[in-house]
Parts: C-alpha cells; sequence; structure tokens
C-alpha cells in the first residue's frame, strides 16, 4: 500500500470574495491528486487510455468538509488505495494544512471503456501492478 501526497497552494481563482475556498475546487484538488498518483505508480490518464483502451472515472463520493481553507493557505492532498476490485476502485483521500485534516473522502472509481465508456475488467498486467498499492485487493 501507497500513500501519496500532492501540494496545491490556494490562489484567488479558488476562493470565495471573503477569501474562503469554494467547496467545488476540493473536486478539483483532489481530482489532480489522483491523477498524479496515478502517474506515480506510471499510468498517466492517456497512456492508460493508448495502452488499455481503459479510463477511470469516479462513480461515487462520500465527503466530510470539517474546515475550511483559505487564500494563500498551503494543502497536502492525500490519496491512499484502500480496495482494489477487478472492476472498481476505492481510494480515501485527504486534505490537510499544516497537518489539520480539513477534508476527507471516500472515493469510488469504476475502469470503463475509453471508447464507450461501458463498465470493463481492469486488465490482468495492470491490475497486478495497480494491487501492491491498495489495502485489500478483491
Amino acid at each position: 500500500m501507497s500513500h501519496f501526497e500532492w501540494p496545491v497552494r490556494i490562489y484567488w481563482e479558488d476562493t470565495d470574495a471573503g477569501g474562503v475556498v469554494y467547496h467545488a475546487q476540493y473536486l478539483a484538488f483532489m481530482e489532480r491528486a489522483r491523477s498524479e498518483w496515478m502517474r506515480s505508480i506510471g499510468y498517466g490518464q492517456e497512456l492508460l487510455r493508448q495502452q488499455y483502451g481503459l479510463a477511470f472515472v469516479v462513480r461515487a463520493m462520500r465527503i466530510d468538509f470539517r474546515a475550511p481553507a483559505r487564500l494563500d493557505d498551503l494543502l497536502s492532498v492525500s490519496v491512499v488505495g484502500a480496495k482494489c476490485r477487478r472492476a472498481s476502485l476505492v481510494l480515501a483521500q485527504e486534505i490537510r494544512c499544516d497537518g489539520r485534516v480539513l477534508l476527507d473522502a471516500e472515493v469510488k472509481i469504476a475502469a470503463v471503456s475509453a471508447d464507450r465508456f461501458r463498465p470493463v475488467a481492469i486488465p490482468d498486467a495492470l491490475l497486478a501492478q495497480l494491487s501492491p498499492h491498495f489495502e485489500v485487493n478483491r
């Protein structure tokens, strides 16, 4: 299992008029961290499409907003593989600022064909490379 962290600085474009991060921006921060996590284990989104005809898409998400981030904060967005199944993944994510948890989420990811966006099994070769990065396999 691997723990991955991605830094995010908060800019004006991320905030409301009061300098507090707009809630939808957290989704973008988590998406970037998931993409960089996949890249760190050897699979960028485009490579998945080209090599396997596969895309990973968010199917469901549970989010607990605990505290706000503000203008100029430096956040750490983490990704931890929780479950790796034949056609889906479950990821645990947190966003922290100075060690304090601002948000935690459980993200359910579905494997789909890149051309038709229909559910597909994760190819065995890819599954073998992903599995060591997860707490639970299958």
